[in-house]
Protein backbone atom coordinates (compact mmCIF):
# COMPACT_ATOMS: atom_id res chain seq x y z
CA UNK A 1 0.00 0.00 0.00
CA UNK A 2 1.10 3.60 -0.57
CA UNK A 3 2.58 5.23 2.52
CA UNK A 4 0.18 7.73 4.11
CA UNK A 5 -2.61 6.63 1.76
CA UNK A 6 -6.13 6.19 3.07
CA UNK A 7 -6.97 2.71 4.30
CA UNK A 8 -9.93 0.94 5.87
CA UNK A 9 -8.93 0.07 9.46
CA UNK A 10 -9.77 -3.19 11.13
CA UNK A 11 -12.58 -3.04 13.64
CA UNK A 12 -10.25 -3.85 16.55
CA UNK A 13 -8.18 -0.69 16.01
CA UNK A 14 -8.71 2.29 18.39
CA UNK A 15 -12.08 4.01 18.13
CA UNK A 16 -13.63 7.34 19.07
CA UNK A 17 -17.08 5.85 19.48
CA UNK A 18 -19.89 3.71 18.15
CA UNK A 19 -22.70 5.18 16.05
CA UNK A 20 -26.28 3.95 16.58
CA UNK A 21 -29.80 5.24 15.84
CA UNK A 22 -32.56 5.02 18.43
CA UNK A 23 -35.67 3.04 17.32
CA UNK A 24 -38.99 4.87 17.21
CA UNK A 25 -42.58 4.42 16.06
CA UNK A 26 -41.77 5.67 12.55
CA UNK A 27 -39.38 2.77 11.94
CA UNK A 28 -40.04 -0.89 11.28
CA UNK A 29 -39.58 -1.48 15.00
CA UNK A 30 -43.03 -0.06 15.79
CA UNK A 31 -44.77 -3.43 16.47
CA UNK A 32 -42.12 -4.43 19.04
CA UNK A 33 -40.83 -1.04 20.11
CA UNK A 34 -40.63 -1.64 23.87
CA UNK A 35 -38.74 -4.92 23.47
CA UNK A 36 -36.23 -3.48 21.02
CA UNK A 37 -35.75 -0.36 23.17
CA UNK A 38 -34.68 -2.68 25.99
CA UNK A 39 -32.08 -4.22 23.67
CA UNK A 40 -30.82 -0.77 22.69
CA UNK A 41 -30.52 0.21 26.33
CA UNK A 42 -28.44 -2.91 27.06
CA UNK A 43 -26.34 -2.33 23.94
CA UNK A 44 -25.60 1.35 24.62
CA UNK A 45 -24.87 0.72 28.31
CA UNK A 46 -22.37 -1.90 27.16
CA UNK A 47 -20.80 0.44 24.59
CA UNK A 48 -20.52 3.24 27.14
CA UNK A 49 -18.57 0.94 29.44
CA UNK A 50 -15.72 1.19 26.91
CA UNK A 51 -16.18 4.32 24.81
CA UNK A 52 -18.56 6.99 23.55
CA UNK A 53 -21.97 6.11 22.09
CA UNK A 54 -23.08 8.56 19.39
CA UNK A 55 -26.87 8.22 19.25
CA UNK A 56 -28.98 9.48 16.37
CA UNK A 57 -32.48 10.58 17.42
CA UNK A 58 -35.28 11.76 15.17
CA UNK A 59 -36.48 14.67 17.34
CA UNK A 60 -36.16 16.26 20.82
CA UNK A 61 -38.88 14.06 22.30
CA UNK A 62 -37.05 10.91 21.25
CA UNK A 63 -33.83 12.30 22.69
CA UNK A 64 -35.51 12.87 26.04
CA UNK A 65 -36.93 9.35 26.07
CA UNK A 66 -33.59 7.78 25.17
CA UNK A 67 -31.80 9.83 27.83
CA UNK A 68 -34.38 8.86 30.44
CA UNK A 69 -34.09 5.14 29.72
CA UNK A 70 -30.31 5.18 29.53
CA UNK A 71 -29.90 7.21 32.70
CA UNK A 72 -32.21 4.84 34.56
CA UNK A 73 -30.04 1.94 33.35
CA UNK A 74 -26.86 3.59 34.65
CA UNK A 75 -25.27 4.72 31.38
CA UNK A 76 -22.66 7.44 32.08
CA UNK A 77 -23.92 10.69 30.57
CA UNK A 78 -20.37 11.80 29.70
CA UNK A 79 -20.18 8.97 27.17
CA UNK A 80 -23.54 9.65 25.50
CA UNK A 81 -23.67 12.05 22.57
CA UNK A 82 -26.97 12.73 20.77
CA UNK A 83 -27.40 13.92 17.19
CA UNK A 84 -30.82 14.92 15.84
CA UNK A 85 -31.62 14.06 12.22
CA UNK A 86 -34.13 12.04 10.21
CA UNK A 87 -33.65 8.37 9.32
CA UNK A 88 -35.77 5.58 7.86
CA UNK A 89 -34.47 2.80 10.08
CA UNK A 90 -31.68 1.94 12.48
CA UNK A 91 -29.31 -0.38 10.57
CA UNK A 92 -26.36 2.01 10.67
CA UNK A 93 -23.83 -0.65 9.73
CA UNK A 94 -25.25 -0.30 6.24
CA UNK A 95 -26.31 3.35 6.01
CA UNK A 96 -23.54 4.88 8.12
CA UNK A 97 -20.09 6.03 6.97
CA UNK A 98 -17.37 3.58 6.02
CA UNK A 99 -14.46 5.62 7.36
CA UNK A 100 -10.96 5.51 5.92
CA UNK A 101 -7.92 6.85 7.75
CA UNK A 102 -4.69 8.35 6.38
CA UNK A 103 -1.69 7.10 8.30
CA UNK A 104 0.41 9.77 9.97
CA UNK A 105 -1.70 12.66 8.75
CA UNK A 106 -4.74 12.66 11.02
CA UNK A 107 -7.02 12.75 7.96
CA UNK A 108 -10.26 10.87 7.53
CA UNK A 109 -12.53 10.14 4.59
CA UNK A 110 -16.21 9.39 5.13
CA UNK A 111 -17.08 7.01 2.31
CA UNK A 112 -20.76 7.67 1.59
CA UNK A 113 -21.83 4.83 -0.70
CA UNK A 114 -25.26 4.76 -2.26
CA UNK A 115 -27.67 2.99 0.09
CA UNK A 116 -30.49 1.27 -1.80
CA UNK A 117 -32.38 -0.45 0.99
CA UNK A 118 -30.50 -3.71 0.38
CA UNK A 119 -31.06 -3.81 -3.33
CA UNK A 120 -34.41 -2.02 -3.42
CA UNK A 121 -36.18 -4.20 -0.86
CA UNK A 122 -37.16 -1.20 1.31
CA UNK A 123 -37.48 2.56 1.05
CA UNK A 124 -34.22 4.26 1.99
CA UNK A 125 -34.25 7.90 0.89
CA UNK A 126 -33.49 9.35 4.32
CA UNK A 127 -30.99 6.62 5.18
CA UNK A 128 -29.18 7.29 1.91
CA UNK A 129 -28.77 10.91 3.06
CA UNK A 130 -27.62 9.97 6.57
CA UNK A 131 -23.85 10.38 6.13
CA UNK A 132 -24.22 13.82 4.54
CA UNK A 133 -26.64 14.81 7.30
CA UNK A 134 -24.22 13.75 10.02
CA UNK A 135 -21.39 15.63 8.35
CA UNK A 136 -23.59 18.74 8.14
CA UNK A 137 -24.07 18.69 11.93
CA UNK A 138 -20.32 19.08 12.40
CA UNK A 139 -20.01 15.69 14.09
CA UNK A 140 -16.96 14.72 12.06
CA UNK A 141 -15.10 18.03 12.02
CA UNK A 142 -12.72 18.32 9.08
CA UNK A 143 -13.17 14.76 7.80
CA UNK A 144 -13.60 14.55 4.02
CA UNK A 145 -17.05 13.55 2.79
CA UNK A 146 -16.82 11.40 -0.34
CA UNK A 147 -20.13 10.57 -2.01
CA UNK A 148 -19.72 7.42 -4.13
CA UNK A 149 -22.22 6.38 -6.80
CA UNK A 150 -21.87 2.69 -6.03
CA UNK A 151 -24.19 0.59 -3.88
CA UNK A 152 -22.37 -0.88 -0.89
CA UNK A 153 -23.28 -1.55 2.73
CA UNK A 154 -20.80 -1.71 5.60
CA UNK A 155 -21.96 -5.19 6.54
CA UNK A 156 -20.93 -6.45 3.11
CA UNK A 157 -17.18 -5.95 3.60
CA UNK A 158 -14.74 -7.06 6.28
CA UNK A 159 -11.26 -5.50 6.58
CA UNK A 160 -8.10 -6.82 8.24
CA UNK A 161 -6.72 -3.26 8.33
CA UNK A 162 -3.79 -4.22 6.10
CA UNK A 163 -5.43 -3.99 2.70
CA UNK A 164 -7.34 -7.29 2.53
CA UNK A 165 -11.13 -7.31 2.18
CA UNK A 166 -13.43 -10.30 2.65
CA UNK A 167 -16.85 -10.24 0.99
CA UNK A 168 -19.51 -12.41 -0.68
CA UNK A 169 -20.37 -12.67 -4.33
CA UNK A 170 -24.05 -13.29 -3.60
CA UNK A 171 -24.50 -9.83 -2.06
CA UNK A 172 -22.45 -7.69 -4.42
CA UNK A 173 -23.73 -9.45 -7.53
CA UNK A 174 -27.29 -8.75 -6.38
CA UNK A 175 -26.46 -5.05 -5.97
CA UNK A 176 -24.66 -4.87 -9.33
CA UNK A 177 -26.10 -7.54 -11.67
CA UNK A 178 -24.68 -5.75 -14.70
CA UNK A 179 -21.06 -6.01 -13.47
CA UNK A 180 -18.73 -8.97 -13.40
CA UNK A 181 -16.50 -9.85 -10.49
CA UNK A 182 -13.48 -8.07 -11.90
CA UNK A 183 -15.40 -4.80 -12.29
CA UNK A 184 -16.81 -4.94 -8.76
CA UNK A 185 -13.42 -5.82 -7.32
CA UNK A 186 -11.83 -2.88 -9.10
CA UNK A 187 -14.43 -0.56 -7.59
CA UNK A 188 -13.76 -1.93 -4.10
CA UNK A 189 -10.03 -1.46 -4.56
CA UNK A 190 -10.50 2.11 -5.75
CA UNK A 191 -12.93 3.26 -3.07
CA UNK A 192 -11.52 1.34 -0.08
CA UNK A 193 -7.84 1.43 -1.15
CA UNK A 194 -7.68 -2.37 -0.90
CA UNK A 195 -4.83 -4.45 -2.21
CA UNK A 196 -6.75 -7.75 -2.17
CA UNK A 197 -10.36 -8.86 -2.25
CA UNK A 198 -11.19 -12.37 -1.03
CA UNK A 199 -14.52 -13.70 -2.23
CA UNK A 200 -16.89 -16.29 -0.78
CA UNK A 201 -19.33 -17.96 -3.15
CA UNK A 202 -21.12 -19.93 -0.44
CA UNK A 203 -22.85 -19.08 2.81
CA UNK A 204 -26.28 -17.75 3.72
CA UNK A 205 -28.70 -17.62 6.63
CA UNK A 206 -32.46 -18.00 6.46
CA UNK A 207 -34.12 -14.79 7.61
CA UNK A 208 -31.25 -12.63 6.36
CA UNK A 209 -32.47 -10.12 3.77
CA UNK A 210 -29.02 -8.65 3.05
CA UNK A 211 -28.16 -11.33 0.46
CA UNK A 212 -25.39 -12.83 2.62
CA UNK A 213 -23.58 -9.94 4.27
CA UNK A 214 -20.15 -11.10 5.34
CA UNK A 215 -20.67 -9.83 8.91
CA UNK A 216 -23.26 -12.59 9.46
CA UNK A 217 -20.89 -15.26 8.19
CA UNK A 218 -17.14 -14.71 8.70
CA UNK A 219 -14.93 -12.14 10.45
CA UNK A 220 -11.23 -11.38 10.56
CA UNK A 221 -9.71 -11.47 14.06
CA UNK A 222 -6.60 -9.71 15.42
CA UNK A 223 -4.85 -13.02 16.10
CA UNK A 224 -4.82 -13.71 12.35
CA UNK A 225 -7.69 -16.19 12.41
CA UNK A 226 -11.13 -16.08 10.79
CA UNK A 227 -14.13 -16.56 13.04
CA UNK A 228 -17.06 -18.03 11.11
CA UNK A 229 -20.59 -19.22 11.60
CA UNK A 230 -20.77 -23.00 11.35
CA UNK A 231 -23.67 -25.44 11.37
CA UNK A 232 -23.02 -28.89 12.81
CA UNK A 233 -26.61 -30.12 12.55
CA UNK A 234 -26.62 -32.39 9.49
CA UNK A 235 -30.40 -32.26 9.10
CA UNK A 236 -30.45 -28.46 9.09
CA UNK A 237 -30.86 -26.86 5.62
CA UNK A 238 -27.82 -24.64 6.32
CA UNK A 239 -25.42 -27.53 6.92
CA UNK A 240 -24.20 -28.20 3.39
CA UNK A 241 -23.92 -24.55 2.38
CA UNK A 242 -21.99 -23.50 5.48
CA UNK A 243 -19.72 -26.54 5.09
CA UNK A 244 -18.90 -25.34 1.57
CA UNK A 245 -18.21 -21.89 2.99
CA UNK A 246 -15.86 -23.44 5.57
CA UNK A 247 -13.97 -25.18 2.76
CA UNK A 248 -13.69 -21.87 0.90
CA UNK A 249 -12.31 -20.20 4.02
CA UNK A 250 -9.80 -23.02 4.47
CA UNK A 251 -8.55 -22.44 0.93
CA UNK A 252 -7.91 -18.72 1.47
CA UNK A 253 -4.39 -17.44 2.08
CA UNK A 254 -3.20 -14.36 3.93
CA UNK A 255 -0.88 -11.76 2.41
CA UNK A 256 2.11 -13.96 3.27
CA UNK A 257 0.64 -17.03 1.62
CA UNK A 258 -0.38 -18.80 4.83
CA UNK A 259 -3.76 -20.39 5.50
CA UNK A 260 -5.96 -18.66 8.05
CA UNK A 261 -6.62 -20.52 11.30
CA UNK A 262 -10.39 -21.04 11.47
CA UNK A 263 -12.60 -20.71 14.53
CA UNK A 264 -16.05 -22.26 14.13
CA UNK A 265 -18.94 -20.67 16.01
CA UNK A 266 -21.70 -22.92 17.36
CA UNK A 267 -25.14 -23.15 15.81
CA UNK A 268 -28.11 -21.80 17.71
CA UNK A 269 -31.31 -23.81 17.78
CA UNK A 270 -33.87 -22.55 15.23
CA UNK A 271 -35.72 -19.42 16.30
CA UNK A 272 -38.99 -18.77 14.47
CA UNK A 273 -41.74 -16.21 14.23
CA UNK A 274 -44.64 -18.16 12.84
CA UNK A 275 -43.32 -19.97 9.77
CA UNK A 276 -40.37 -17.59 9.37
CA UNK A 277 -36.94 -18.62 10.63
CA UNK A 278 -34.77 -15.83 12.03
CA UNK A 279 -31.06 -15.36 11.37
CA UNK A 280 -29.39 -15.91 14.76
CA UNK A 281 -25.74 -15.44 13.80
CA UNK A 282 -23.00 -15.27 16.43
CA UNK A 283 -20.61 -13.82 13.84
CA UNK A 284 -22.52 -10.54 14.13
CA UNK A 285 -20.48 -9.31 17.11
CA UNK A 286 -18.97 -5.85 17.67
CA UNK A 287 -15.38 -5.07 18.69
CA UNK A 288 -14.95 -1.97 20.88
CA UNK A 289 -12.03 -0.44 22.77
CA UNK A 290 -10.96 -3.11 25.23
CA UNK A 291 -13.98 -5.33 24.68
CA UNK A 292 -16.17 -7.36 22.38
CA UNK A 293 -19.98 -7.23 22.50
CA UNK A 294 -21.43 -10.60 21.55
CA UNK A 295 -25.05 -11.32 20.60
CA UNK A 296 -27.01 -13.63 22.87
CA UNK A 297 -30.28 -15.29 21.86
CA UNK A 298 -31.26 -17.17 25.01
CA UNK A 299 -29.75 -20.32 23.53
CA UNK A 300 -27.47 -22.90 25.20
CA UNK A 301 -24.81 -22.05 22.59
CA UNK A 302 -24.57 -18.38 23.72
CA UNK A 303 -21.82 -19.02 26.26
CA UNK A 304 -19.78 -21.21 23.91
CA UNK A 305 -19.93 -18.58 21.17
CA UNK A 306 -18.80 -15.86 23.58
CA UNK A 307 -15.84 -17.98 24.70
CA UNK A 308 -14.71 -18.68 21.12
CA UNK A 309 -14.95 -15.01 20.15
CA UNK A 310 -13.05 -14.12 23.32
CA UNK A 311 -10.23 -16.49 22.41
CA UNK A 312 -9.91 -14.76 19.02
CA UNK A 313 -9.69 -11.33 20.70
CA UNK A 314 -7.27 -11.85 23.60
CA UNK A 315 -7.07 -9.20 26.29
CA UNK A 316 -10.58 -7.88 25.69
CA UNK A 317 -13.55 -8.10 28.01
CA UNK A 318 -16.43 -10.09 26.54
CA UNK A 319 -19.98 -8.86 27.16
CA UNK A 320 -23.12 -10.60 25.96
CA UNK A 321 -25.99 -8.41 24.74
CA UNK A 322 -29.52 -9.88 24.41
CA UNK A 323 -30.37 -9.64 20.71
CA UNK A 324 -33.48 -11.77 20.30
CA UNK A 325 -35.66 -8.70 19.46
CA UNK A 326 -33.20 -7.54 16.76
CA UNK A 327 -33.35 -10.70 14.67
CA UNK A 328 -37.10 -10.19 14.34
CA UNK A 329 -36.17 -7.54 11.76
CA UNK A 330 -33.47 -9.70 10.09
CA UNK A 331 -30.31 -8.31 11.72
CA UNK A 332 -28.35 -8.42 14.94
CA UNK A 333 -25.86 -6.51 17.08
CA UNK A 334 -23.21 -5.63 14.50
CA UNK A 335 -25.86 -4.60 11.98
CA UNK A 336 -27.22 -1.76 14.16
CA UNK A 337 -23.81 -0.25 14.95
CA UNK A 338 -20.93 1.44 13.12
CA UNK A 339 -17.52 2.06 14.68
CA UNK A 340 -15.86 5.46 14.29
CA UNK A 341 -12.03 5.35 14.14
CA UNK A 342 -9.93 7.21 16.70
CA UNK A 343 -9.68 10.93 15.84
CA UNK A 344 -12.61 11.24 13.42
CA UNK A 345 -15.05 12.89 15.84
CA UNK A 346 -14.86 16.65 16.24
Amino acid sequence: MIRNAFRLPAEWEPQDGILVAWPHAGTDWAPQLREVEATYVALIVAIARFERAVICVADPDLRRRAQQLLTAAGAPSARLQFVELAYDDTWLRDSGPITLVAEGRGRFRLNDFRFTGWGGKYGAERDDALVAGLQHTGLFGAAEHWRIDFALEGGAVESDGRGTLLTTWRCLHQRHPDKDRAAIELRLRQTLNATRVLWLDHGYLEGDDTDAHIDTLARFAPDGSIVYQACDVVADPHHAELARMRDELAALRDIQGRSYPLRALPWAQPIREGSRRLAASYANYLVVNGGVLVPAYGDPADATAAAIIGDAHPGREIMQVPCRPLIGQNGSLHCVTMQLPRGVLA
